[in-house]
């Protein structure tokens, strides 16, 4: 299975990733849309490149999304999106990854629409065996509704970098040592979807969703995965097997990949200061104490080579 192809170059302290045109004839040979098919729009195509656009719809009827037909272990998994303009109250538009096991794993990307003339909310989080509570909010220090970004996630052995364009926005490490579940063993689908979540999305659930406007769409494009597809049922030793091979002998198991440069520590730092409105880490209403992985949050630079 190949959706794009992704050439890596390490330039000192940066990595830079340059994705390859999708086949938009191939794309629904690796997804389907699960669920709100009606408000599916699979048929226009990017003018720029060609390549496919998938619109997701939500209405007063229903939502809609997408998900992989099979699970990935480890590796860079990516999307361009472009979120609903104008008054967008109500509406979470989502990109995440996750297990469909009991004690499941998954990455979150979920974007909290707004009133007009205020700014997108991007919450991130991460479960791990069954325990989230992870949240982390920002401001996107652009417009995501006036074109397409990109939203990635890097997951190796060691860490679990969420990236917006070429900034890492958030990091999360292994931190097993202090006894912190860590997705290691399950793989995960890739999920798509718009709903409505007015009843906490956009200031608490204070803001509901205008439906006059409806049906408000998101649009995604430029499918990218780098990773190891998992096509048995279930936990299959002889498909970890594969895939614990692949990630050691793949650009996004090595060493380079598996520490943060000192640009994307300056990244987090600016986004820590600058961006963050919620972090679990910091709330002491939240949690008696501070969890423990919190201390490796916002590595120091000092700890780290280029």
């Amino acid at each position: 299975m190949k959706i794009a192809t992704v050439m890596l170059v390490f330039l000192s302290t940066a990595v830079t990733f340059f994705v390859s045109e999708v086949d938009a004839s191939k794309f629904w040979d690796d997804f389907y849309v699960n669920f709100g098919d009606w408000n599916v729009d699979y048929r226009t195509a990017d003018a720029d490149s060609g390549n496919i656009v998938v619109n997701l719809g939500l209405d007063n009827t229903s939502g809609s999304g997408f998900r992989s037909k099979y699970p990935f272990l480890y590796g860079h998994i990516g999307m361009k999106l472009k979120l609903v303009g104008g008054n967008s109250a109500g509406t979470v538009t989502s990109y995440y990854l996750a297990s469909v096991f009991e004690k499941w794993c998954e990455l979150d990307f979920e974007f909290l629409g707004n009133v007009s003339g205020e700014p997108y909310i991007l919450q991130t989080n991460v479960f791990a065996e069954g325990k989230g509570d992870r949240e982390q909010r920002i401001y996107l220090w652009f417009d995501p509704t006036e074109d397409y970004h990109y939203y990635g996630i890097l997951w190796n052995q060691n860490l679990i970098l969420f990236m917006v364009d070429d900034v890492v926005i958030r990091v999360f490490h292994n931190s097993k040592d202090l006894g912190i579940p860590y997705l290691e063993y399950q793989p995960m689908y890739v999920y798509s979807s718009i709903w409505n979540g007015e009843q906490w999305a956009t200031r608490g659930g204070t803001d509901k969703t205008d439906w006059s406007l409806q049906p408000f769409i998101a649009s995604y494009k430029d499918f990218d995965v780098d990773s190891c597809a998992v096509h048995s049922e279930g936990n299959d030793k002889d498909d970890s097997h594969r895939c614990y091979n692949k990630l050691y002998s793949s650009w996004y198991g090595g060493a380079d990949a598996g520490k943060l440069t000192n640009k994307q520590i300056d990244d987090l730092k600016r986004i820590q200061y600058n961006y963050v409105i919620y972090d679990y880490c910091t709330d002491a209403e939240r949690f008696d104490e501070t969890p423990k992985e919190c201390s490796r949050n916002w590595p120091q630079r000092e700890h780290t080579t280029a």
